[in-house]
């Protein structure tokens, strides 16, 4: 639909792509309005509650549309009245900031009357609500000073600004009033403005626009929109008024941010307002994006099919900096200072949005030599539950106040729950690159330990103890199959066959802990599932054991004395214990046993008996415990089987590898 610029008054007529002008009747009651008294009844009367931006575009060109794939629009929502949800949304923000108010009719957060409120400048801002936690969010010590919320995508009407400019500010040293680009926002904003200075109250009124997802002729008269750069105003001029500037100041401040700004966004579809019934948008295909989308469903500069992260951030950064687009090209950025702000549109999980935020810092350094100075990621002004983000470039310029630099307003401290920037100043400043590598952890893992047991014989031990695992895995396989699902056998032979690859390019060194300790990160990077974790917290157990032990022999006492700490270890991360058909129920007989005797033979012994009492048993841990049928009776555990053929292979005993 047309557009209004700013300084025009209109009325938008919903569903409809036509724009009356008010001519003689609108500028007698907007002066009216402007002469009527400033110190009247707060409560709120609009003089117009337009849209904060143009509505949602709607398919009316020729027949029936084609069926195409769209992708979800959520339109399921915990509270579906937009009143008493924007209400609701308000209070939650002052019991979450004990230091402010909400004057409930007039849709107004503030902050509460203190000593050093009425000692500055206020800022005040507002807009639509759907753009949590801009703006209420925002208001605190070194942000905003009261922020006035339309309904949702509305503006604010002009009575509910007047009414925050007049009596829910400090107003002394004066009243910065900032607002995003947006018709509604500016002529009801104007409005109250000049209705202050009228009263003798002073103002300044400041508009940004910071988004370049619709160039200059797409965008006419009415000049860029304003989005999520917006919040970088706010920070800044509101640090400007918390360290005592005069009004002039903290204005010249807050222009200065806002002709230093550029901000692009990209969302995957459009978003549904709580209480309305689905439309009949052009919502967007499955596999498209739309590159430059507004913070109230409005279209950008295009849509793209099948894009990746890469490329999508690489067309966005070309809007933000390309100084070949004479459509686009805002601002030239200096490299050598910029700060970067990435902003979830209100739907991308955290997760996602960490990976968008490297990215495109990647793009910046690795395409335009640009390193910010300062990088913010995080939810600053949302598009209700948007499927999207947006990235904005502030370029850092002499503030020209004789004392705080553009970045020290920046990190200023501010006490507002929507401001996420916990890194201090000197934290960014002090630009440590130092890292912790893996040489001492391997220097402590090499390290000897002094306790010697003879490698010659143990190599060809262990080694026969392995290849009979390997040589089981078909049986153990079948018992898996029967009972689990079939995996067992193969992470056994898997464990085993690394094991003795690395011993053939590593060979035991006779020091019992530095032995078993190579041997940890082997099991660790090829044995998967349960059997996998519990071998690596039972082995790194057992090196820990071995270490306390200190030097000497490594007899059978020693062995069974860390081999019942390592079974204990792992006995704190799971409930298996004997006859709950487990690895156990071979490990503990071999360890009872080994304690007992010292004998390795009579311990393999017991944990055959151990491993084949198993049989019959009913599981109670692990993926066993739900499969049915009559197999627990025909076959043993086979975590515990595959144990026993270890250890019975250790003890040098043939021929029992099935049962």
């Amino acid at each position: 639909m047309a557009r209004l610029p700013p300084g025009q008054l209109g009325l938008a007529f919903p569903r409809s792509d036509k724009i009356v002008t008010l001519g003689v009747y609108g500028k007698v009651l907007l002066l009216l309005r402007l002469s009527s008294s400033f110190s009247r009844s707060s409560s709120p009367s609009p003089l117009l509650e337009l849209p904060s931006s143009p509505l949602p575009r709607i398919s009316t060109v020729g027949s029936a549309p084609k069926k195409k794939e769209t992708a979800a629009m959520s339109s399921k929502h915990f509270l579906n009245d937009p009143a008493k949800l924007v209400t609701a949304a308000l209070h939650s923000v002052t019991l979450t900031n004990p230091s402010l108010a909400l004057d409930t009719p007039n849709k107004t957060v503030y902050r509460r009357p203190s000593s050093n409120a009425s000692q500055q400048v206020a800022v005040i801002s507002g807009g639509g609500s759907g753009h949590e936690p801009s703006f209420a969010a925002m208001v605190g010590q070194g942000l905003l000073s009261a922020a006035v919320a339309g309904t949702i995508f509305a503006s604010p009407s002009a009575e509910q600004v007047r009414t925050a400019i007049a009596g829910r500010v400090d107003k002394d040293k004066g009243v910065l009033v900032t607002v995003m680009n947006y018709t509604g926002d500016v002529l009801n904003f104007g409005v109250a403005v000049e209705k202050a200075r009228a009263a003798g109250i002073d103002v300044e009124m400041v508009v940004v626009g910071d988004d370049v997802g619709v160039g200059r002729k797409a965008a006419g008269k009415v000049g860029r929109r304003g989005i999520a750069g917006t919040v970088l105003v706010h920070k800044i001029s509101g640090a400007a008024a918390a360290l005592g500037r005069s009004l002039k100041e903290v204005a010249s401040v807050a222009r200065l941010v806002a002709e230093n700004l550029v901000s692009v966004g990209a969302s995957l579809e459009h978003v549904h307002v709580p209480g309305r019934a689905v439309g009949q948008e052009d919502g967007l295909e499955a596999n498209e994006v739309e590159l430059g989308m507004g913070i109230h469903n409005e279209p950008g500069s295009g849509r793209v099919k099948g894009v990746e992260l890469p490329e999508l951030v690489s067309q966005m950064l070309k809007q933000l900096l390309d100084q070949g687009d004479a459509d686009r090209a805002f601002l030239s950025v200096n490299s050598n200072e910029v700060v970067l702000l990435v902003n979830n549109l209100g739907g991308v999980s955290v997760l996602e949005l960490g990976g968008i935020t490297a990215e495109v810092a990647a793009q910046l350094e690795g395409s335009y030599n640009i390193k910010p100075v300062r990088i913010l990621s995080g939810t600053y002004m949302t598009s209700l539950n948007g499927n999207g983000f947006s990235i904005s470039l502030l370029n850092v310029v002499n503030t020209n106040l004789g004392g705080p630099s553009m970045i020290e307003l920046l990190d200023h401290p501010a006490e507002a729950n929507g401001w996420a920037a916990p890194i201090a100043k000197e934290t960014w400043e002090a630009k440590n690159t130092a890292t912790r590598e893996d040489d001492a952890v391997k220097a402590l893992s090499a390290e000897k330990s002094g306790l010697e047991y003879d490698a010659s014989a143990a190599a060809s031990t262990v080694k026969a103890a392995l290849e009979k695992v390997i040589a089981a895995e078909p049986e153990i396989t079948r018992y898996d199959t029967v009972v689990g699902d079939g995996d067992c056998g193969i992470g056994l032979k898997r464990g085993a066959e690394a094991i003795l690859a690395h011993l053939a390019s590593n060979p035991l060194t006779g020091d019992a802990t530095l032995d078993v300790a190579s041997i940890v990160p082997v099991v660790e990077s090829t044995m998967d599932g349960t059997s996998g974790a519990l071998y690596a917290i039972f082995l790194n157990a057992l090196v820990g054991a071995l270490r306390s032990a200190g030097s000497g022999s490594a007899d059978a006492k020693v062995w069974a004395a860390a081999l019942r700490r390592s079974s204990d270890a792992m006995g704190r991360y799971t409930p298996a214990r004997p006859g709950d058909r487990t690895l156990v129920d071979a490990l503990a007989p071999f360890i009872e046993t080994l304690e007992s005797s010292g004998d390795v033979v009579k311990a393999a012994a017991a944990a055959r008996k151990g491993a084949e009492s198993t049989k019959g048993m009913k599981a109670s841990l692990g993926r066993t415990v739900y499969v049915g049928g009559s197999g627990f009776e025909q076959v043993p555990d086979p975590g515990a089987w595959g144990l026993a053929v270890f250890f019975g292979g250790l003890a040098g005993e043939e021929g029992w590898e099935e049962v």
